[in-house]
């Protein structure tokens, strides 16, 4: 899909509807992974960055960042929200199947499924085949992606809505099993100064992939998958997870 335009209006109210995703539980978690690889991590790579919910509290903490997103809106956001916390990142509006760093990275990062955006055959691995290009050689991949079962059960057919004072938006999933793509068809409304409201649409594409097609294209770039956790939680992947972080590194 165009992942330009993907989140264009949407990025002025993204965070009001994304309140419920723990950042500050994930941040924790990758720390912990970091430490348990033995892996000084100085300079991190977000690829998928979007309004910069991680960016931020890395860099507060005091991580170089380097912030890679295809929205420059949602990128605009992240600037505003640096400058509002007196820090710094890199922000580049680049294609995740073909983007170049200012440096290698100790860490990559995708995190919220930014990867299931990746649709179309080979871009994956284009993705993984870049990763590897600006991955130091002990350093360390970590991503998380929506599962086959998210897809196929949670998300399916379903309708979902939110709304705050001055917007709403309702949220309905079409999946084609055969294809193994799933359509986000997202209607949200933005109220005026003037209080009438705008209505705007937009159509979002995620691809679900197994764990052996995501070793497979890791595989191929010379990258291997090294542990995976069932949604940023000590448990390992089961029959029912919805969200699987992998952690990669170079093959030796």
């Amino acid at each position: 899909m165009d992942m330009e335009n993907a989140y264009t209006d949407f990025a002025t109210v993204y965070d009001r509807f994304m309140e419920e995703v723990p950042y500050a539980q994930w941040l924790l978690f990758l720390e912990q992974i970091w430490q348990k690889e033995k892996i000084e991590v100085q300079t991190i790579a977000d690829l998928g960055c979007g309004t910069g919910n991680l960016l931020v509290p890395f860099a507060k903490k005091g991580y170089n960042l380097i912030g890679v997103d295809a929205s420059f809106d949602m990128l605009a956001q992240a600037e505003q929200k640096l400058r509002y916390e007196k820090c710094h990142a890199v922000l580049l509006e680049q294609d995740l199947t073909d983007f170049s760093l200012p440096e290698q990275a100790d860490c990559i990062l995708s995190v919220c499924d930014s990867l299931n955006y990746l649709t179309e055959d080979g871009e994956l691995s284009a993705a993984f085949a870049c990763v590897k290009r600006y991955l130091k050689p002990n350093g360390i991949f970590c991503f998380d992606m929506n599962t086959v079962y998210q897809f196929e059960t949670i998300l399916a057919d379903h309708t979902y809505a939110a709304t705050e004072e001055d917007a709403a938006y309702i949220w309905e999933n079409y999946y084609d099993a055969e294809e193994k793509i799933n359509e986000y068809a997202v209607t949200f409304f933005l109220q005026n100064a003037d209080g009438t409201y705008q209505r705007t649409e937009e159509l979002h594409y995620e691809r679900a992939y197994d764990i052996e097609e995501i070793k497979n294209a890791l595989e191929a770039n010379g990258l291997m998958i090294s542990d995976m956790f069932d949604n940023y939680t000590s448990a390992a992947p089961h029959a029912a997870s919805q969200r699987i972080l992998f952690v990669a590194k170079h093959c030796r």
